[in-house]
């Protein structure tokens, strides 16, 4: 399983970049129109609710109450769990492919980088150094528009609640990813994820992702573009 995360251009598909704030350093990104967003910065219930429900009234336009009631349930037990998680952003997607009906999450969140010597640089090395003692994925340390970056690509075990797979205990479920790391010169590392538990959906959502990897901008608090791998990283 393999994916290209590096794409040749910036193509926009989204009038409204998202951005999140790593202290000194804005970063902006583009998604695609067909990912929605998950309430995963609001703190009223109520409006909670009422944005899930919006939700899945544009994911599944035309679909029966019951079908969009259950996306919106799913969609607020991720929210739940992205929230615990400290996620910054994150997106959901559910299309058909191929006649399959399909879903993927992008979520993205700020961590601190690893201690490691020579700046970006130097974060990204250990990163994929990380990466690689600790599992078995693909790792790749790649050239993004806005600088340095380390792709890990594989899968995972997730649990489905009991509630969701219609039984009384919870199931496990095979779920496929692609991660992307971008150490900031501020010890901060943006982290990017795709994923998908339908395979059915793999080459369609890993090319919209890469384009949303692609689309990742750095600013300086001054406005001023910041590109990681051309600031003596």
């Amino acid at each position: 399983m393999t994916t290209d995360t590096e794409l040749p251009e910036f193509i926009p598909t989204h009038a409204a970049p998202t951005a999140i704030h790593a202290d000194d350093i804005n970063v902006r990104w583009v998604m695609p129109e067909i990912f929605h967003d998950l309430p995963v910065q609001e703190k009223d219930e109520d409006e909670a609710v009422r944005l899930l429900e919006e939700l899945a009234d544009k994911a599944l336009p035309g679909a029966g109450e019951e079908d969009r009631t259950r996306l919106a349930v799913i969609c607020a037990l991720s929210t739940g769990d992205l929230m615990a998680a400290a996620v910054d952003y994150a997106s959901i997607c559910v299309t058909a492919v191929d006649e399959a009906l399909c879903t993927a999450t992008v979520f993205v969140s700020l961590t601190d980088s690893p201690e490691a010597a020579g700046g970006v640089r130097g974060a990204a090395k250990e990163l994929a150094s990380g990466l690689r003692r600790t599992g078995t994925d693909e790792v790749s340390e790649i050239e993004l528009p806005c600088g340095l970056a380390v792709s890990c690509i594989g899968t995972r075990d997730t649990k489905l609640t009991g509630e969701l797979a219609g039984d009384d205990e919870p199931a496990n479920f095979l779920t496929w990813y692609i991660r992307v790391y971008v150490p900031l010169p501020n010890d901060t590392t943006v982290i990017m994820e795709m994923q998908t538990p339908t395979m059915a959906g793999w080459d369609v959502f890993s090319t919209m992702f890469g384009n949303t990897v692609s689309s990742l901008r750095l600013f300086r608090a001054d406005g001023s573009r910041l590109i990681t791998s051309e600031a003596g990283a």
